[in-house]
């Protein structure tokens, strides 16, 4: 689609088969439109209902909303694209295909690559149940594959023999969930067990593994964290006898807010107002609450500061921009083009409020006429906020000098070494 419209593309973005970028125009500014459009394992789901109808056994589903965040992301690229061509405004236009946020931090890896380092404005959005301006932070986020290794033997007649790679997992968990208590309340720390070796109870298991996500609002800090986690995974060798490697397989930053950006994209949701749900939107959004959300569903969907909003089914209105920013508890590698560049992101009301997001009630959502009205007020939001900086390029360079005060004047530092290159990730979808 992109290619019909003009756009020059470019595959296998900073050693992913699945990233590209789409560009059109010559010169600068050079504006960057980020888009992701990766699925959740296990979340297939039938549409437009109101019971979970798995479509096929651990087939993936689009539990975030990335099929309408690439979609909406490429709308909004064609659409500055006919600005630039129909105005004359000079200027670039990139729409970055970006792959593996949940799982990898393609974004991150990409980062790592430069291919943000000569932009001068990005943008993105996010589908979700309120219409906002983003203006918070997110956590930093270091994820890690633990494998550790023993010696099989039988469990009853020989236990002795063997050394328990299984017994190692438990006790690295053990050990890092009394560390719970002695590290930052603002911090996350959690796990999967990913392999415990096999089946069978009367084997000594000589192989297990574990993956690990450790979170902090600042990256120096989740970095401080996870150190500690592998201290207590060395530990769990010790008491096992065991061996162990660690393998960092994705991380990102935390995000950079930019206000000069933000107010532009605010006052543009602003003039173009919320989605214009109709009743079939509204009799389905109150069928799926009554049927599969619950109270407290809702609550946290509008807690604490928009609780008024409890009773409302689809979100028509525009939340304000708050006075102070926060952060988020979770983590998105837009993150790292924010410390690159400066970079604002809305979300629009595409779901149910009460929807929680890696869900079927959001997948089955997600393909209805009311998500792709809130995806079209991304993409004009988005494309309106881009079209104001090339036509009034003093944005840019307010949003560049905010950019330079968040930083301090620290350079950008990937949180993923040169070393560890991005796992293709489409073997493990399902």
């Amino acid at each position: 689609m992109l290619e019909r419209e003009g756009f020059r593309i470019t595959s296998n973005i900073g050693g992913i088969a699945t990233a590209f970028v789409a560009e059109y125009g010559k010169g600068g500014p050079i504006i960057g439109i980020l888009g992701e459009y990766d699925a959740l394992a296990d979340l297939a789901q039938v549409s437009g209902v109101t019971e979970h109808m798995p479509t096929a056994k651990g087939a993936p589903g689009h539990g975030c909303g990335h099929n309408l965040l690439g979609s909406g992301s490429a709308l909004a690229a064609v659409a500055l694209k006919d600005a630039l061509a129909n105005e004359g405004i000079a200027g670039t236009v990139r729409y970055y295909g970006c792959p593996a946020e949940e799982a990898g931090g393609g974004k991150t890896f990409m980062a790592r690559a430069g291919v943000f380092d000569d932009l001068d404005a990005a943008f993105c959005w996010h589908p979700a149940v309120l219409n906002e301006v983003l203006t918070k932070s997110a956590n930093a986020a270091i994820g890690a594959r633990f494998r550790f290794k023993g010696r099989a033997s039988h469990a009853a007649a020989s236990p002795h023999l063997g050394r328990s790679a299984l017994d190692a997992v438990e006790l690295m968990n053990i050990g890092v969930n009394y560390m719970r208590e002695h590290m930052p309340s603002d911090a996350r720390v959690h796990y999967a067990i990913t392999n415990t070796g096999g089946d069978a109870p009367n084997v000594v298991q000589a192989f297990a593994e574990s993956i690990y996500s450790v979170r902090s609002p600042h990256l120096p800090n989740a970095e401080r964290l996870f150190a500690r986690v592998k201290k207590i995974a060395e530990a769990a060798t010790m008491m096992t006898d065991t061996s162990m490697t660690v393998q960092i397989i994705g991380g990102c930053s935390n995000v950079l807010p930019n206000k000069a950006l933000q107010d532009v994209m605010y006052e543009n949701m602003r003039r173009l107002g919320p989605p214009a749900f109709d009743e079939a939107d509204l009799a389905f959004a109150e069928e799926i609450r009554e049927a599969a959300l619950t109270e407290d569903d809702v609550l946290a969907s509008v807690a604490p500061d928009n609780i008024s909003l409890k009773d409302v089914f689809l979100h028509d209105g525009l939340l304000a921009m708050p006075a102070h920013e926060g952060c988020d508890m979770g983590s998105t590698d837009v993150g790292d083009v924010s410390w690159i560049v400066p970079t604002a992101q809305c979300q629009t009301a595409c779901f149910a409020i009460g929807t929680p997001f890696h869900t079927w009630q959001l997948v089955t959502q997600g393909n209805l006429p009311a998500a792709h009205k809130g995806m079209v007020l991304a993409a004009k939001a988005m494309a309106t906020t881009a079209a104001d900086c090339l036509r009034n390029p003093e944005i840019i360079t307010r949003a560049k000098a905010e950019l330079k005060q968040r930083t301090g004047g620290l350079a950008y530092r990937c949180p993923i070494p040169m070393e560890v290159a991005p796992e293709d990730l489409r073997t493990k979808a399902v």
